[in-house]
């Protein structure tokens, strides 16, 4: 009997203070059984910290509730936590599965994410960002595409010497982040659709300054001249990787004299543009004309029929570019480009090109 009390007053007292917020670094360290600077590795996801030792102080901050105040983690490591998501992109589908992603990997770390909007093209887009970075006190950033491969945008934050992680950089801008091989990807799905007997094949391309862009072209012509097909460019027509720019696009393919089969469109945004296009031509997918995309993003399953695309996993490419960055800013260079694998999904907004007249 005489054990229980303090044991009770014990838990009391750490309920209290959880509850009260007071709980400190100190506490989690007496938990623990560790010193404060222990605490501090585990908390910051430092190396040699033993299996045991590890378990012990996580335990001790799950039952203590504790929480770190970001002032004194910066204080006591010099590092703000804090990472920055920079976009311009058109394809909300596709910025939402990255920064899934990327959250995955910052709050396994402890680390916060702030969303920074930017207009990729603006005269003072350089000037936006360092005065982000030097007023948030960022410790990194991740790039997505097309603000991935702006060359002076690089340049400066090297200068700052501000880690940084690209998602879908083009082959000069590789340094650390995460890639896809779409220009294999593409001839994969043209091959795909030459087996179902399409020979005139059309293609929305996404924005010129988007890196996607040109890789997806380029496997575009690649597995036509594999199927031993012709490249007709007025069979290409710009868009923008977003709904609206694939349905006005595929309008534009609708009106030729010789009209194509199958479209491929850069994304699943502008896929999904031109299934409405068709749609509401009084024309069927697949009957009268297949459609593809790439991405997989939500939006894929969510209308009918559902598209056909390549699978890139964007949410895991999000958190592995977030992650390497973290290893940037833990080491410099310790960082590094992973190749993540893609996989085509085939659905039913593919099928046999119609029999000719």
């Amino acid at each position: 009997m005489g054990d229980t009390k303090p044991a009770v007053d014990e838990a009391a007292s750490e309920q209290a203070r959880a509850k009260a917020g007071r709980v400190r670094i100190e506490d989690v360290a007496e938990a623990a059984g560790v010193s404060m600077k222990t605490v501090s590795r585990v908390l910051n996801n430092e190396p040699n910290v033993s299996p045991r030792t590890r378990t012990l102080v996580e335990a001790a901050v799950e039952k203590l509730r504790y929480r770190p105040l970001p002032s004194a983690r910066v204080l006591a490591g010099r590092r703000s936590y804090l990472v920055a998501m920079l976009f311009d992109n058109p394809s909300s589908n596709y910025l939402m599965e990255i920064e899934l992603g990327v959250l995955d990997a910052c709050q396994a770390q402890h680390y916060n994410l702030m969303l920074a909007p930017l207009v990729y093209n603006a005269d003072d887009i350089i000037g936006k960002v360092e005065a982000l970075v030097v007023q948030a006190q960022l410790d990194g950033v991740i790039l997505t595409p097309p603000i991935t491969d702006d060359v002076a945008l690089l340049r400066r934050l090297e200068e700052l010497g501000i880690p940084y992680a690209s998602i879908s950089a083009k082959e000069q801008n590789r340094h650390v982040g995460v890639v896809v091989d779409e220009h294999g990807a593409v001839c994969a799905m043209m091959a795909h659709l030459a087996s179902l007997g399409h020979r005139r094949i059309g293609h929305v391309r996404g924005h010129a300054a988007h890196g996607a862009s040109g890789w997806r072209l380029a496997g575009y012509r690649e597995g036509l001249r594999r199927a031993g097909l012709r490249y007709d460019a007025k069979l290409v027509v710009d868009g923008e990787f977003s709904y609206e720019s694939g349905y006005a696009a595929t309008n534009a393919l609708l009106d030729l004299e010789d009209r194509p089969t199958a479209i491929f469109a850069a994304n699943d945004d502008m896929a999904a543009g031109a299934i409405c296009a068709i749609c509401e031509r009084g024309l069927s997918v697949p009957g009268d004309i297949s459609v593809c995309g790439f991405d997989d993003t939500p939006i894929a399953h969510q209308i009918y029929p559902a598209l056909t695309t390549v699978r890139q996993p964007t949410r895991e490419m999000g958190r592995l570019a977030a992650s390497e960055l973290l290893k940037e800013v833990r080491e410099l260079g310790s960082g590094g480009i992973v190749d993540v694998a893609y996989a085509l999904q085939l659905r039913r907004s593919t099928g046999h090109a119609p029999a000719a007249d």
